[in-house]
Order: C-alpha cells, then sequence, then structure tokens
C-alpha cells in the first residue's frame, strides 16, 4: 500500500494540513536560517571564502572542535550503555536519584557547568590537585566538558529500548548454551545499536555546537585550546560577519555529512535486523 493510501486510510485525519504545518515549520525555523548562511556565503570571493576558512588558527579549531566531539560522543556512548543497562536491569536504593541526576546537564546552565567543571579541574581543584597532568585550560579540558554535556543524550535515547527487550530472547539464548557475553553480543546489542547510533549522534551534535561550558574550561588559547563556536563568535564581535558566516557553513557542512552517515548506518542497522 501506498503512502497516500495509508495516510488517507488513517485512524485520525488531517495528513495534508499536518504536513503542510510541519514543512512550513521547519522550513521557518531551520532552512530559512541555514540558507541565510549560505546566501551570506555565496557573496564572498573563493580566495576570499578559503582564507577565511583554511587559516591554521582555523583549521586547529576544527580538529579540536571535531575530535574532542566525536571523541566525547564515544565515550559518552560506551558509558552511557552501561549508565542505562545499570538503572534498567538492577534495582538498588536510590536508583530514582541516579536516575534524576543524569539529567542534570540538561537543567545546569551551561556557565555554571563550565565554571564548576573549571574549579574541580583546576591545579587546585577537588580533582585537578590529585592528577599529575594539567586538565583545565587544555584541550583535555574541553573534552572533559563535552563527556559531562553529552551523556544524558546517550543514556535517554538507549534506556527506553533495553527496557523494550524481550527477557525471553536472552532466556531462549541462554536455553541454547549462550553464555552471558555471547546473549548480550548477539541478542540484546543488536537491538540496542541503532538507539546507540542516535544517542551518539545526539551528544555528537551537541558538543560540536557547545559553548558556554567549554569557554571556561578551555583557556581559549588559539592553535591550542580554541574551539570553532568561540571563533565564530571572536569574528563577530570583530565585525567581520563574512568570515564568521564561512566557518558556520563548513561546520554546517561537515557535520551534516557525519550525521548523514551515522543515518545511513542506523537505516543498514534496522534493515539487518527484519524491521
Amino acid at each position: 500500500m501506498s503512502t497516500a493510501a495509508r495516510a488517507s486510510r488513517s485512524v485520525i485525519p488531517g495528513f495534508g494540513l499536518s504536513l503542510g504545518f510541519t514543512l512550513a515549520y521547519l522550513g521557518l525555523i531551520v532552512l530559512v536560517p541555514l540558507s541565510a548562511a549560505f546566501l551570506k556565503t555565496a557573496g564572498m570571493s573563493w580566495a576570499d571564502f578559503w582564507t577565511a576558512v583554511a587559516s591554521p588558527r582555523v583549521v586547529a579549531s576544527y580538529k579540536l572542535s571535531f575530535g574532542a566531539s566525536i571523541a566525547a560522543g564515544l565515550v559518552n556512548t560506551f558509558f552511557g550503555l552501561i549508565v542505562a543497562w545499570v538503572l534498567v536491569r538492577y534495582p538498588f536504593p536510590g536508583r530514582r536519584v541516579v536516575d534524576a541526576l543524569v539529567d542534570l546537564p540538561f537543567a545546569l546552565p551551561t556557565a555554571v557547568a563550565g565554571i564548576a567543571l573549571t574549579a574541580i579541574y583546576a591545579k587546585n581543584g577537588w580533582i585537578g590537585s590529585w592528577l599529575p597532568f594539567k586538565v583545565s585550560f587544555t584541550p583535555l579540558g574541553v573534552w572533559v566538558a563535552l563527556v559531562f554535556i553529552g551523556l544524558p543524550f546517550v543514556v535517554r535515547t538507549v534506556q527506553p529500548v533495553l527496557e523494550d527487550v524481550n527477557r525471553e530472547l536472552e532466556e531462549a539464548a541462554a536455553t541454547l548454551g549462550a553464555n552471558r557475553w555471547q546473549t548480550f553480543r548477539l541478542v540484546v546489542f543488536p537491538i540496542v545499536m541503532p538507539a546507540l547510533l542516535t544517542g551518539f549522534a545526539l551528544a555528537f551534535a551537541r558538543a560540536l555546537g557547545e559553548y558556554g561550558s567549554v569557554i571556561f574550561i578551555a583557556g581559549n588559547m588559539p592553535m591550542i585550546s580554541e574551539i570553532t563556536p568561540l571563533l565564530i563568535i571572536t569574528k563577530l564581535e570583530q565585525y567581520d560577519y563574512a568570515g564568521a558566516t564561512a566557518i558556520a557553513v563548513v561546520m554546517l557542512v561537515i557535520s551534516f555529512a557525519l550525521l548523514l552517515a551515522i543515518n545511513l548506518i542506523q537505516a543498514w542497522a534496522r534493515k539487518r535486523q527484519g524491521r
């Protein structure tokens, strides 16, 4: 049955009106601002554009922003799965408190988070004073801040999927002789993998555009700990609107390509599961 036929037979009417409202809303909120950025950049010559987006300082900020965001997303994917697994599978005293703490980075203002992380990981801080290496005002501090703000995305994406996993599948695997690791790897993990990829994509996207919690702990030293969003703000303060827009367009294109690749992997994973 075609999509139009299914829509016409829907129990809840109004598909055409809802689709039109959705497209208009997305166009107004998403497409129009992004189109303005591309149009602003289109007015630059190729030489000016390349100078704006490929200077050594800008390239260094790309490497830090994308590298730290990907690394933070991978770490959050691993530990987010563990946190979600503990919250779903094991009853323990204070579980509701732990579950509520997962959402704390959502509610906490990013500037407050940045100040708190800077104070904790400084050389005289609670944690930084015990570490043999420096965290605050280094690229490592950027990574710490991005891990902090990205964890809830993975946990909240994976948690409902784990809750819906049919325990009978695990029991059947155990009956057939599979050990716990084999059951997890062959039964549970394929089910939660699309959710893990979604959580990684959300955490990566959130980290890539993060500003408030990073600028305090990063130190913002050019070529060392300066993130791309801060560089865009700096150019805007210098009234270099074309340069700021050009850098933003490069960030947008690369981010879209990475998220598209992740969505294609998700589609492949769902197809492999027969969904």
